[in-house]
C-alpha cells in the first residue's frame, strides 16, 4: 500500500507527533506515580507473587552491627609482614645464613633458603608499645585504634587465586566477591551511588581482574563498580553527545513506566525491572559521581593530611580521601588498590626487596594515616571498617642465590583491622621466629571474611545466597568463627 507523505498508517503527521509527544509525557507522569506507590501492587517478583523489592534497597542485617561501611586498602602483590609490622629479632643477625625451613611459593616447596634479615629497623609506637617497621612512620602513630592480625593463612601461593581467595572465600573464579556479599545483605543507602566502589592503581588492575569484584552467580545489581580519581569518575557513564539530558531522562521514565504498567504479570518482570533500575542508577551516577570525587571543598589541611602536597603520595592520597567521601555518603563497601600490573609494579618483591617496599609503603603511608585520623576527627572511624593487607606474605629466605627478594608465603602474614567496632591496639596471633608459618592461633581468610560479616550485623553463617541447589556463603559450607578477640 502507498501511503502520502502526510498520512502514516492513516493518521496525518500532526495526530502521529501528537501522540507520539503526548504518550511519552504520560509514561513520565505514570514513573512518578509508580515512585509514589501508585502501581506498587502491579509489579511483582520472579514468583509472579512477591511484590518487586529494588534489590539495592537498603536492608537490616541479622543484628545490629557496628560498622555501616567497609574500606579495605588491598596492597596487591603480598607485602612482607616480618619488614612491616611481624618483629622477628631473632632475624637480626642471620643475614645469608642457609637454615632448613620448609617454604612454599611460586618456586615451588623448598626445604631451605638463604636468610634475608629485615631491611628496615623497628621501633615501638603507642601505649601498647606496637613494634612497627621504619616504612610506617606515620601508621605507625595510630596502632593504638589498629588490631594485628599475625597468623593469617591462605589456601594459595600464586597471585591469581589468592587474590579470589581474598575477594570472594574462594580460589575459583565464579563466586560474589565480599563487597557483593555487603551490597546484597545491606543494600545501599545512597541510590544516586554504586553500593560497592574499586578504584584501581594507575599502574593497572590485579593478575585475575574484574574477577575481584564480580557479583559471581549473583545478580550484576551487587557487582563492583571501577571508579577512577581522574577525569571522568566511573568509564562507559557518559550520555552520547546526540542525547540530551532530557530525551535520556524522559526514556528512562518511559522504560520505568512500561515495566511498571506492562509487564507486572510476566515471571521474569524481577529481572527487567532490575536492569531498568541499572539504567536508573547510571543515569543518577551521571548526576552524583563527579560530585563525590570534586574534593576542591576539602581544606587545604586535609588534603595535606591525605599527602596531597607531595608527588610520592599525592595519587594514593587522593583515593582514600575519596574513600571516605564515599562512605559518607551512603557507600557500603569501597576497595582500594595499591599497586597493579605485574612484577613491581605492586609489592610482589621477588628481586630487589628495600626498593620495591619503600616505593610502595612510601606512596601509601601516610594516606592510610590520614585516613585513619580523617575519619576518627570527624566520628566516622566507629561505624567504618578499615582492613588492611595483600593476598599473602613472603617468605624469610632469599628466592634467589643473589639478591634480597622473597617468594610468597600463605603459611602466616599479617593483616590488620580498625574501626567498625575493632578493639584497638592489639595483636592476635603469631608466626615462628621467623616468619615462615603461623603457629599460635591460625586464622584462615574465611575467618576475616566472618569478623568483616560481623561487625556488619550478620550471623556469617546465616547470610546465604541460593544457587544451584545450594545456599551459598561467602565462609563456605563448615561452620567459621569470627575473629571474637579483637570485637
Amino acid at each position: 500500500m502507498v501511503t502520502s507523505r502526510n498520512n502514516f498508517c492513516g493518521r496525518t503527521r500532526r495526530e502521529f507527533l501528537w501522540q507520539a509527544g503526548a504518550g511519552f509525557t504520560g509514561l513520565g507522569l505514570t514513573s512518578l506515580l509508580e515512585g509514589d506507590g501508585f502501581f506498587s501492587k502491579q509489579a511483582v517478583a520472579a514468583d509472579g507473587v512477591t511484590p518487586y523489592v529494588n534489590p539495592l534497597a537498603p536492608k537490616k542485617g541479622h543484628f545490629d552491627g557496628k560498622a555501616k561501611a567497609v574500606i579495605f586498602l588491598f596492597m596487591y602483590g603480598g607485602p612482607s609482614h616480618m619488614d612491616t609490622f611481624d618483629y622477628k629479632p631473632a632475624m637480626v643477625g642471620m643475614d645469608g645464613k642457609t637454615i632448613a625451613v620448609k617454604t612454599h611459593g611460586r618456586g615451588g616447596h623448598k626445604n631451605e633458603g638463604r636468610i634475608v634479615e629485615p631491611r628496615w629497623k623497628f621501633k615501638q609506637y603507642g601505649e601498647s608499645g606496637k613494634w612497627v617497621s621504619d616504612l610506617f612512620p606515620n601508621l605507625a602513630t595510630c596502632v593504638d585504634d589498629i588490631a594485628f592480625l599475625h597468623s593469617m593463612t591462605a589456601d594459595s601461593p600464586i597471585h591469581g587465586s589468592a587474590m579470589l581467595m581474598m575477594n570472594s572465600g574462594k580460589i575459583l573464579s565464579g563466586s560474589p566477591a565480599i563487597g557483593s556479599w555487603v551490597n546484597y545483605g545491606l543494600g545501599t543507602e545512597n541510590e544516586n551511588l554504586p553500593g560497592f566502589v574499586v578504584m584501581l592503581d594507575p599502574t593497572g588492575g590485579p593478575i585475575s581482574g574484574p574477577k575481584n569484584w564480580s557479583s559471581g552467580y549473583m545478580p550484576a545489581t551487587y557487582a563492583g563498580t571501577v571508579m577512577r580519581s581522574q577525569g571522568s569518575p566511573i568509564l562507559d557513564l557518559e550520555r552520547p553527545a546526540s542525547l540530551s539530558q532530557d530525551a535520556q531522562r524522559t526514556l528512562l521514565d518511559s522504560l520505568a513506566a512500561y515495566n511498571q504498567v506492562h509487564l507486572a504479570d510476566r515471571a521474569d518482570n524481577s529481572e527487567l525491572a532490575a536492569r531498568i533500575a541499572s539504567y536508573e542508577l547510571a543515569y543518577k551516577m551521571q548526576q552524583h559521581a563527579p560530585e563525590a570525587v570534586d574534593i576542591s571543598g576539602e581544606t587545604q589541611e586535609t588534603q595535606n593530611l591525605y599527602g596531597l602536597d607531595d608527588l610520592k603520595t599525592a595519587e594514593f592520597g587522593k583515593r582514600c580521601l575519596l574513600a571516605r567521601r564515599l562512605v559518607e555518603r551512603g557507600v557500603r563497601f569501597v576497595q582500594l588498590y595499591a599497586g597493579g600490573a605485574h612484577n613491581d609494579d605492586n609489592w610482589d618483591a621477588h628481586g630487589d626487596l628495600e626498593k620495591n617496599h619503600n616505593y610502595h609503603a612510601g606512596r601509601t603511608d601516610k594516606p592510610i594515616a590520614g585516613l585513619l585520623k580523617d575519619l576518627k576527627q570527624r566520628g566516622l572511624l566507629d561505624s567504618t571498617l578499615i582492613v588492611w593487607g595483600g593476598e599473602f606474605g613472603r617468605q624469610p629466605t632469599a628466592e634467589y642465590a643473589v639478591g634480597s627478594g622473597r617468594d610468597h608465603n600463605a603459611y602466616g602474614f599479617t593483616m590488620w583491622a580498625a574501626g567498625g567496632g575493632i578493639k584497638g591496639g592489639m595483636s592476635v596471633g603469631a608466626t615462628d621466629e621467623l616468619g615462615a608459618a603461623a603457629v599460635e592461633d591460625p586464622m584462615h581468610v574465611k575467618r576475616l571474611h566472618a569478623t568483616i560479616l560481623k561487625q556488619l550485623g550478620f550471623d556469617p553463617n546465616r547470610l546465604s545466597y541460593f544457587y544451584n541447589g545450594l545456599d551459598q556463603k561467602l565462609v563456605g559450607v563448615e561452620h567459621t568463627e569470627p575473629i571474637e578477640q579483637i570485637v
